[in-house]
C-alpha cells in the first residue's frame, strides 16, 4: 500500500487530537497533487486566535484561519471554530462545510499562494478545487464581495 503524499491531523489548542468528522480525510482527498508532506489543523477558540492573529501578524483581532509554513513538515493551519460557526450561519451552511472551505484556503496558503500579493492565482486554485470538491463559494470570492459593497 502507498504512502499519503498528505497527511492532516486535527487537534485542538493544545495539541491534543479531536474528533474531526471526517476533515482530515476530506482534504487529504480535495488537496491539490502538489501537495505533499504533514498538516496540522488546530481548532481554537476565538481568543486563541487573536493571540495567534497579534503575535504572528501584528494584528490585535480575530480571524477565521490562519496558516504557519513548516520546514519539514507542510505546515500548521488555526481555525477559529467560533467564527467558522458565525460564518457557517451567515452563508447558510453547515459547520463542516465552513471548516472544509477554511481548511482548504489555509492549505493553500501553506503551499505558496497569497492572494493577497498574487495575480490572482490563488483565487484560480481555490476555485478549481471547490468546484471539484462541492464546496459553496471559497474565502477569496467572499472577499471580494464584500470589498464591493
Amino acid at each position: 500500500m502507498r504512502t499519503p503524499r498528505l497527511r492532516v491531523s486535527v487537534t485542538d489548542r493544545t495539541g491534543r487530537p479531536v474528533p474531526s468528522h471526517g476533515l482530515a480525510s476530506w482534504l487529504v482527498r480535495s488537496a491539490p497533487a502538489s501537495a505533499r508532506g504533514t498538516v496540522a489543523i488546530a481548532l481554537v477558540t476565538d481568543a486563541a486566535m487573536q493571540r495567534l492573529n497579534r503575535d504572528f501578524r501584528g494584528k490585535n483581532h480575530s480571524t477565521d484561519v490562519l496558516s504557519f509554513p513548516g520546514d519539514p513538515p507542510l505546515g500548521d493551519i488555526a481555525i477559529a471554530v467560533p467564527t467558522a460557526r458565525r460564518q457557517a450561519r451567515e452563508m447558510g451552511h453547515s459547520l463542516r462545510v465552513e471548516l472544509r472551505v477554511l481548511a482548504l484556503h489555509g492549505l493553500l496558503h501553506l503551499l505558496g499562494y497569497d492572494h493577497e500579493t498574487d495575480r490572482g492565482q490563488m483565487h484560480r486554485a481555490e476555485e478549481k478545487l471547490r468546484r471539484r470538491s462541492g464546496l459553496p463559494a471559497g474565502l477569496i470570492r467572499r472577499e471580494s464581495r464584500s470589498a464591493r459593497r
